[in-house]
């Protein structure tokens, strides 16, 4: 049962991406800036940590 909610969900989430992007493509191209922004923010700040914990902590 858990598994065909699974599916469902991902059957909706796909159908409203595919709205979005179909309906308004400036919008659907400024949420994928902000998603790889955010990515891209994540990984800088785990580089950041991983380099002050290979200096030590100082």
């Amino acid at each position: 049962m858990a598994v065909n909610a699974k599916k469902i969900a991902v059957y909706v989430l796909v159908v409203f991406v595919l709205y979005v992007i179909i309906t308004d493509p400036a919008t659907a191209a400024d949420y994928v800036q902000i998603g790889f922004e955010g990515i891209s923010a994540a990984a800088k700040a785990i580089g950041d940590f991983m380099s002050w914990v290979a200096h030590g902590g100082k």
